[in-house]
């Protein structure tokens, strides 16, 4: 059985939503939920929520790693804080995957240099799955590395390639480079020299998207340099947040429109949920030796439920052993 580790006091919700989420994983999911935490606090937790603790292992865990704090501080003064002893047990091996909604920097930080690196990856990459109209798509990278070289962006792609194959069923998934024009001279040195090396890579390589295209089923992978990618990634969080706020204002604006918005209610629902980042889980941290996914920040109980399925999901369908292959057969061509 695999057993995943959760840090119990990453998010805005901690911990009680992860405790309930955990609860549920182990339920629907047939999965050792360990959660890392002040024990004592998780404890009292269980019993006033009147959960079972079938399923869970509780390890103790010196406080947490605040928002402004270094992220270095993963590394030693706060090496032992829930995130810390959640990435510990990946590290070692007593855990099979890791799941946070704590600090993203210091996930990306201890991801990095705690569960360390596939062989081959330069730099590991936030890999959020966003919703588009033609089903989900990942965009590489959403924020862990700021600056980029061309060679990197080529290896988001390999990475989110294989995801979406793996884990969200996607033949032959498309590639598309971000970038402000369609045209293959657009860009600035980065985005050129990205575009060629994407072209000489074997994957199913589209050209550039534009933004305002990203969305509409152009590409199942959108890569970026970090950058670009949050900014992004935080623009389509916002338009998703605005466009929720205007339809309550037009369907409760008078009798007419209240029952209009009745009538159209199974549909509401229905786009509601596929633009509800709870339903995904969170956002993997591609490149890891082991699978590391980050929560989002507000992440309720469901959304947590569902990053430690992401996490099984991830370990059952051998997403690092295949990048490890392709980035392994690609050093071997380079020095034939």
């Amino acid at each position: 059985m695999l057993k995943i580790a959760v840090d119990a006091f990453g998010g805005d919700n901690a911990p009680d939503e992860v405790v309930k989420g955990a609860v549920s994983a182990v339920k629907e999911y047939d999965v050792t939920v360990i959660l890392t935490g002040d024990k004592s606090k998780l404890e009292e937790c269980f019993s006033r929520l009147g959960l079972s603790k079938d399923g869970i292992e509780i390890v103790d865990a010196d406080g947490i790693i605040e928002i402004e704090d270094d992220p270095k501080q993963i590394l030693k003064e706060k090496k032992d804080c829930s995130m810390g002893k959640a990435l510990a047990l990946a590290a070692s091996g007593e855990a099979d995957a890791m799941v946070s909604a704590g600090s993203t920097a210091a996930l990306v930080m201890g991801g990095t240099l705690t569960v360390k690196r596939i062989k081959g990856v330069k730099r590991p990459a936030m890999a959020p799955i966003l919703p588009g109209t033609d089903g989900n798509y990942i965009l590489l990278d959403g924020g862990a590395n700021l600056d980029c070289r061309p060679e990197m962006i080529k290896q988001f792609a390999v990475m989110g390639s294989i995801y979406m194959e793996r884990i969200m069923g996607t033949k032959s998934p498309k590639v598309g480079l971000l970038n402000v024009g369609a045209e293959e001279e657009k860009g600035r040195e980065l985005e050129q020299g990205a575009y060629e090396a994407l072209k000489e890579s074997g994957l199913n390589f589209i050209g550039n998207v534009e933004g305002r295209d990203a969305a509409l089923g152009t590409a199942d992978v959108i890569v970026t340099d970090g950058f670009t990618g949050n900014i992004y990634l935080k623009t389509v969080e916002g338009m998703g947040k605005f466009m929720k706020t205007a339809l309550k204002r037009l369907f409760f604006r008078n009798l007419g429109t209240k029952i209009a918005a009745l009538l159209s209610k199974k549909g509401i629902n229905e786009l509601t949920k596929t633009m509800d980042y709870r339903e995904t889980g969170g956002s993997p941290l591609l490149g890891t030796a082991k699978p590391v996914i980050k929560a989002h920040g507000s992440s309720d109980a469901l959304a947590f439920k569902n990053a430690i399925r992401q996490a099984k999901e991830f370990c059952e369908k051998n997403v690092i052993e295949e990048i490890e292959r392709v980035l392994s057969q690609a050093s071997e061509k380079n020095n034939d």
